[in-house]
């Protein structure tokens, strides 16, 4: 039984497991697969690395206060953040990696660093 190319359609020689006739093809067909994913991935981490920078150049120590407004002209995006921590208290910080932000109310933002446990 003759294989093709699932790329080209050239007709495959050797393996039987064989799915593309060279690298090249390998890598068109999964870049056409992937293409319309990578776009939203890409575009996603690119606002992730964004907010980082703004909360990172905000709060360069440990723990730091400042205004919605602030974090806004600088560009931050609040839709975009990696997880969420709730305290025993019930307050929930966003974090986007080890940055966090804790709305305080009347504008204010609390900008903490999470220190590594390793």
């Amino acid at each position: 039984m003759k294989k093709n190319c699932l790329e080209c359609g050239a007709e495959l020689m050797g393996r039987v497991d064989k799915k593309f006739c060279s690298d090249y093809c390998r890598n068109s067909y999964n870049n056409k697969k992937n293409r319309s994913t990578k776009n939203i991935i890409r575009n996603t981490n690119n606002l992730l690395r964004k907010n980082y920078r703004i909360l990172n150049k905000i709060n360069p120590q440990q723990k730091t206060k400042t205004t919605k407004d602030n974090m806004l002209r600088k560009g931050f995006n609040f839709n975009y953040f990696t997880s969420i921590y709730k305290t025993k208290t019930g307050k929930v910080y966003y974090f986007v990696y080890d940055q966090g932000y804790l709305p305080l109310g009347n504008e204010y933002y609390a900008i903490v660093k999470r220190l590594d446990n390793d």
